[in-house]
């Protein structure tokens, strides 16, 4: 009920605050509202106890003026009280004109549009405050369990002086943990919009199997090309680079994208990889900043081969290119690949001798012509020899083309594929994640 009411009062508060300021507009004015809004409770824990937590409401208002053919954007928080945020945002209209008042022209200005209207809601069956402690640590007791717990409604909103009007909220939860033994940790984390003790203490239980595996041997494993497989998380890790250029149409008219060759048909990956824009995972809602609504679903990679570039109203107007209401950065906001044919059962068996890499970090471009990217591995990561774990091993650092990862080395994709949702709490939570499954890679190259 509480996240209803949050919805509810917001969306009236953004409708009314709306209305008043566009009414404000004058000849030669055009201009987008973009709201950011979220009720989250955040709960801190630390050897499975809690540390910290704090419940936070909060509601922020972009506003972008197109004035005689200058572009001014500002934003500013919200207090959610009518009289306060209507002197406000006037305010900040005001500044925007005295803005726009002295910059050039805009010359890739995209004209304003009505994009029509749009209504999303995804409601949730997320803890009560009062059961998240027991629900968690309960069942980790015994564990030195530490992560954050956040859950909440999160709300986007858009309109425009042209008429168009969109909604997006969605209840959801995050629950991203580790497990120690001393300095060795297992990472794990489980999200979605229901939460399930039995879900959760599957996944708990994981994560304790990781662990385990832990107190094996430390393996020495020198640099080299090794058969490796990356599970999900590790596997959304490596095709977060698509985020990075690799898939944006702008990035691609100025030469610096990493997926150049591909674009231009001079080269292509693996026929087993098959990646979609998928906004029916309810992650991220279809409208961008502009209003532009995307479709549902629509392929970015289809048999190894690139299908559809991201391009921005603005880059099209650029570079006359297509628009298909990519988001200014041009990144995918609901990346979805395609599941494989590998069974878990046989993962073990498929891999042999090599590597088991459950996450990486410290992500980024080495070479971005060749798209080859390096990386570091980290928590639970092993060496398997015979198709058994034999020990972990220390962090390596791993320099690969995804021109072989997913290409020419991709032997196989499992059959279950995981969400791996955004758990940035940067200012505000962050909407947007994706599906991958596990992928199994051939001669994967370590470099220290």
């Amino acid at each position: 009920m509480k996240a209803h009411d949050f919805t509810t009062r917001v969306q009236r508060h953004f409708d009314q605050l709306s209305t008043e300021l566009l009414a404000q507009l004058v000849v030669g004015e055009e201009a987008t509202l973009n709201l950011s809004a979220e009720e989250t409770l955040y709960v801190r824990f630390n050897g499975n106890r809690v540390r910290q937590n704090t419940d936070v409401e909060q509601l922020s208002l972009a506003l972008r003026l197109q004035s005689n053919g200058r572009t001014v954007e500002k934003s500013r928080t919200l207090t959610g009280q009518l009289e306060v945020d209507r002197a406000a945002m006037t305010r900040l209209l005001e500044r925007c004109r005295h803005e726009a008042s002295v910059l050039p022209l805009d010359p890739n200005q995209v004209p304003l549009e009505n994009h029509g209207t749009s209504h999303e809601e995804f409601s949730g069956q997320l803890l009560a405050p009062e059961e998240i402690v027991p629900a968690v640590v309960e069942p980790a007791a015994g564990c030195d369990l530490a992560g954050l717990y956040a859950g909440g409604c999160i709300i986007r909103g858009n309109r425009n002086s042209k008429g168009q009007s969109h909604w997006f909220a969605t209840e959801t939860f995050f629950l991203d943990y580790s497990l120690y033994n001393g300095p060795q940790a297992a990472k794990g984390s489980y999200a979605g919009s229901h939460w399930n003790a039995a879900d959760w203490e599957a996944n708990l239980q994981r994560t304790k199997a990781l662990l385990q595996l832990l107190s094996r041997p430390q393996q020495d494993v020198k640099p080299g090309a090794y058969r490796t497989y990356l599970a999900p998380r590790a596997f959304s890790d490596l095709l977060g680079m698509l985020g990075w250029n690799a898939l944006s149409g702008a990035a691609w008219k100025q030469g610096r994208s990493p997926f150049k060759k591909l674009a231009e048909r001079q080269a292509h990956l693996s026929p087993l990889l098959h990646v979609d824009e998928n906004f029916a995972l309810g992650l991220t809602p279809r409208f961008n900043s502009l209003g532009e609504v995307s479709a549902t679903t629509f392929p970015l990679i289809e048999d190894g081969e690139l299908k559809t570039l991201l391009v921005s109203s603005r880059s099209a107007k650029e570079y006359g290119l297509l628009a298909n209401a990519a988001s200014e950065t041009e990144a995918p906001r609901a990346l979805d690949v395609r599941p494989g044919s590998l069974e878990e059962k046989d993962i073990l068996p498929a891999l042999g001798t090599g590597l088991y890499l459950s996450n990486l970090h410290y992500l980024n471009w080495s070479d971005p012509v060749s798209a080859r990217v390096t990386g570091m591995t980290r928590y639970a990561c092993f060496w398997v020899a015979g198709g058994e774990i034999v020990g972990p091993i220390k962090d390596l650092r791993w320099d690969e083309s995804l021109y072989s990862a997913l290409g020419s080395k991709l032997m196989a994709l499992t059959t279950g594929a995981e969400i791996d949702p955004a758990v940035d709490t940067y200012f505000q939570r962050a909407l947007g994640g994706s599906r991958t499954p596990g992928a199994l890679i051939d001669n994967f190259t370590f470099t220290l």
